[in-house]
């Protein structure tokens, strides 16, 4: 546990009580702060009375004995409607935090002053591939023998790292709900993975998702910005942050082009990953020899990771080897079985239009398992990506406004497993059955990651 710094004699109220809240809870307490524990659900605040912190349910709190505000990811700051304690806040003049805003305020301590390398911190967002290229980079490090951690939205809390070592590298996965809160944002390298719509509901539109992306690239001006340019938008806040034509502290990376002629940059083109610096090719490596790292998605995963470690000095044919060893992560393209030459790939993590188009077009013959809570009203442009797909199988509390906008064949299964048992029943040898569902889980599910499971239960029946 890492306790959070320079708190001593401040009093904080927590909202939201779920991993981040606790484990925040729990540095500040370390640290020497004051806490008061709020949260809408009476269960969890059991829990953290149980843990020896001092709750109240949000319509109590005394503002005046307040200095600092801590909201959990999940809580409403701004759009649709800023949550009544937040809105309370303000209205009081409180400062407003996050856990990452304090995990930046708090890594540096007197202790550093021992290391002969200051340990570094890489934090990567975007819409897609945010924990397959945090992980990656964790992977290429322990490949390397060289110390990391990862924490964020993927692993453990930030709080919840172990005190960090001479050259060591702590990767972070933040998700746009962090990095919209957080008042420190001061990486040492900030990767931008990609961006297509996503949560426009809690962030008002698009430009308000983007806003919450950019700020970590403009509020602690990291050192190095590795930007995904393949959108729009990427190719905007690489433009914002350069200062000149071959700046590179700018390294743009993309998998649908070749970029040889700026500063620094890293591609995947027919195959192959090259890296460029002022116009000449220093590296290429090979990545059809990956096998966790297939498709374009995948390939434009592989870029960012690269070029965030050799920001770090890890040269490249080191990178190739790491990377073919790299088995990929759970609910991410992952190959779960094989059944009588029928192949059984789960990417529940598939959420959104962009992620599961970039599924359909990694595999052939496709049997589609798709449906869920929508994330947008129009979803047509899958059918750009379905010449793949032999029938899609379609679940969710509401199938068919999701079969309505698909142009393939399709049954409506309503749920997973009379969806693997027919996608199953009707594969043939050499195809695949992919769930890549296009749209959240909440509807049937937890979370994405226990529809994954439900998908792999099904499976183990059939074996």
């Amino acid at each position: 546990m890492i306790p959070a710094q320079n708190v001593k004699n401040t009093n904080y109220a927590i909202l939201g009580l779920g991993r981040s809240g606790l484990s925040a809870a729990t540095a500040l307490k370390a640290g020497g702060a004051s806490i008061l524990c709020l949260d809408d659900n009476i269960k969890n605040l059991k829990i953290a009375e149980d843990l020896g912190f001092t709750c109240t349910v949000p319509e109590k709190i005394n503002w005046s004995e307040i200095d600092v505000l801590l909201v959990s990811p999940g809580v409403p700051y701004h759009h649709p409607k800023p949550h009544f304690v937040v809105s309370a806040a303000i209205e009081n003049g409180v400062a407003i935090d996050n856990d990452i805003g304090l995990f930046f305020k708090s890594i540096g301590s007197a202790d550093w002053e021992k290391f002969e390398s200051i340990p570094k911190i890489i934090a990567v967002t975007g819409s897609n591939g945010k924990s397959t290229t945090s992980a990656l980079i964790h992977h290429i490090l322990q490949y390397e023998n060289r110390p990391s951690q990862l924490a964020g939205n993927i692993g453990k809390g930030v709080f919840d790292l172990e005190p960090l070592t001479d050259g060591e590298t702590v990767i972070l996965e933040l998700s746009s709900y962090q990095t919209e809160v957080a008042n420190s944002l001061t990486p040492d390298v900030a990767v931008f993975t990609n961006f297509t719509p996503d949560h426009l509901d809690r962030h008002g539109g698009i430009g308000g998702y983007y806003a919450a992306k950019k700020r970590l690239f403009i509020s602690g001006c990291p050192d190095r910005s590795v930007i995904g340019v393949d959108e729009f938008e990427g190719k905007l806040l690489a433009q914002e942050l350069a200062d000149y034509l071959h700046d590179d502290r700018i390294i743009r990376v993309s998998s649908s082009r070749k970029i040889t002629n700026l500063g620094w940059t890293v591609f995947a083109n027919n195959g192959f990953l090259s890296e460029y610096r002022r116009g000449k090719q220093v590296a290429s490596l090979d990545l059809r020899k990956c096998s966790a790292l297939q498709g374009s998605h995948n390939h434009q995963n592989a870029c960012a990771a690269y070029a965030a470690v050799r920001t770090l000095g890890v040269g490249p044919r080191s990178v190739e080897k790491a990377l073919k060893s790299f088995t990929g992560l759970a609910h991410r393209s992952q190959l779960v079985a094989q059944i009588s030459g029928v192949v059984f790939i789960n990417d529940s993590k598939a959420t959104n239009v962009d992620s599961a188009m970039k599924a359909l077009e990694t595999f052939p013959k496709i049997r589609w398992i798709c449906g869920g809570e929508l994330k947008e009203e129009d979803i047509s442009r899958l059918n750009n990506v379905l010449k793949n797909v032999k029938k899609a199988y379609v679940i969710g509390a509401n199938p068919a406004k999701f079969s309505s906008q698909i142009s393939c064949e399709f049954e409506i299964c309503n749920t997973m497993d009379i969806a693997v048992k027919k996608a199953f029943n009707d594969a043939k040898d050499s195809e695949t059955v992919l769930l890549a569902p296009a749209a959240a889980s909440f509807d049937q599910f937890s979370s994405f990651e226990e529809r994954g499971k439900a998908f792999e239960h099904e499976i183990k029946k059939l074996m």
